[in-house]
């Protein structure tokens, strides 16, 4: 796997699950990582584990779906390592429910976060990666992306990420900068805990549930998603831009 080595990367929603996962990976890899959720307290553990790797990080309190907690957020990153290389777009949360049950604030939260945060960090991060000709954009679609029942909103969101994915792409080429877009399918986190929890059932009962339809009949752990992201992020993917990449364990149609 390529070698972060002197690279800065900023991970979103970094204080447990995936996002947590990926700041670890890439700090294994090397990199220097920032790693930002809504509050500092929250991300210090996955500071600790990174510094234990022996790299360098720095926990950021931001609420990615508001401009100027962003703005400010990079502004600290560049202050202490001086840029930003690498941004990967994983914060999130779920508000699921029947669409016409489905309140206005519950579609409004889960779009603002998931989609507006990612265009907000992305716009924030690519004026450093411009500037020096070089960056690495990863966001988190899913494969909820193709619709599901009781997701309107999160389907809605992760969808709308995979078109920004392909037009950042587009518009960021010129200046080196790859954009790609991982789309996790069902993954163990304390996200799919909860959901499990919301219609009765346990975390192994879901697992139980689910994997039959998943082709490699099993959940996926954070560290499948996370290894993929370390290999977009790395020199050997340069020439891969524009792309949604499924981690699901079969092809993507089969696990939703």
């Amino acid at each position: 796997m390529g070698n972060l080595e002197g690279r800065v990367a900023v991970v979103t929603g970094a204080a447990r699950g995936i996002g947590a996962a990926e700041a670890k990976r890439l700090a294994k890899d090397g990199a220097k990582v920032a790693v930002f959720d809504l509050s500092a307290e929250a991300c210090q553990e996955t500071v600790e584990e990174i510094e234990k790797l022996g790299s360098e990080a720095m926990a950021v309190a931001c609420d990615v779906s508001r401009a100027d907690q962003v703005e400010e957020a990079f502004e600290k990153v560049a202050e202490r390592f001086g840029t930003v290389d690498i941004l990967v777009n994983n914060a999130g949360v779920i508000r699921d429910n029947l669409s016409f049950k489905m309140s206005e604030e519950d579609w409004d939260t889960v779009l603002d976060i998931h989609l507006k945060g990612s265009f907000l960090c992305s716009k924030a991060a690519q004026k450093y990666m411009v500037e020096q000709e070089y960056g690495k954009i990863v966001m988190t679609s899913s494969v909820v992306a193709l619709g599901n029942r009781g997701q309107a909103n999160y389907s809605a969101a992760k969808a709308g990420l995979q078109g920004l994915t392909r037009t950042l792409a587009l518009e960021l080429g010129r200046f080196n900068i790859n954009v790609n877009a991982v789309a996790p399918g069902w993954i163990e986190t304390e996200m799919t805990r909860a959901a499990a929890e919301r219609v009765g059932m346990t975390m192994e009962e879901m697992k139980e549930r689910f994997a039959r339809s998943i082709p490699l009949r099993r959940f996926g752990r954070v560290e499948d998603i996370a290894n993929v992201v370390a290999f977009l992020v790395s020199d050997e993917a340069s020439y891969i831009s524009g792309e949604t990449i499924y981690v699901a364990g079969g092809p993507s149609s089969s696990v939703v």
